[in-house]
């Protein structure tokens, strides 16, 4: 597997749209998939999400847009996941393009809704995806602030951490520094955790 060739984000929120900017930055080209076809009509004819950080103008020529998940993902060796994880299940169900030979990078945070399983073990479990072409994101980084490029810190985890190197190397810049992890399981479950520490940390300090 050539890594990371040709790279489509698949999400239509926030921080996808803030992990296209970071992409196409260092790409020619990018896939991405929306869910809705009225909001990739805006986007074209405005330059940029109607909906989230309006702010980050796009070159749309430089952006194959779709609302076909399956011709996204024909189109691509690289898969970015970007969606709130209640919703991944109906996003996945309308595939029937197989993904298990496909690099799958999870930037989502959050357990598989009625599966009970982070999103690593999901694409494994259920679309045979080999652990070793899967990787997480995650790291004290907003969308926002990736927008006004702020200094952001991302961390790849992949089984493999030579994979690793290579997407991390893709997604590095001026403001966004990176690093490498084999630990796909702790990176993913503290991302799941700190929301519930930092509730936790803010509830004890109201006492």
């Amino acid at each position: 597997m050539k890594l990371p060739g040709k790279i489509a984000v698949m999400g239509g929120g926030s921080w996808a749209t803030a992990i296209a900017k970071i992409v196409l930055s260092k790409a020619e080209t990018i896939n991405w998939y929306m869910r809705r076809d009225d909001r990739i009509a805006d986007f074209k004819r405005l330059g940029h999400n109607p909906a989230y950080l309006t702010s980050v103008k796009f070159d749309v020529k430089r952006i194959n847009f779709s609302s076909n998940i399956n011709d996204t993902v024909k189109e691509s060796d690289t898969l970015i996941f970007v969606t709130p994880s209640p919703y991944l299940k109906s996003h996945l169900k309308k595939l029937k393009t197989k993904i298990k030979d496909k690099f799958i990078i999870s930037a989502i945070k959050g357990i598989v809704p009625d599966e009970n399983l982070i999103v690593s073990e999901y694409f494994t479990e259920e679309y045979k995806v080999p652990p070793e072409n899967i990787a997480v994101i995650a790291g004290p980084c907003h969308a926002e602030e990736v927008a006004l490029e702020r200094l952001s810190y991302l961390t790849f985890a992949c089984p493999d951490t030579n994979k690793a190197k290579v997407v991390a190397e893709r997604f590095a810049s001026s403001y966004i520094k990176t690093s490498v992890s084999n630990d796909v399981v702790g990176i993913e479950y503290g991302s799941v955790l700190k929301n519930v520490y930092a509730i936790a940390a803010g509830i004890c300090n109201g006492l």
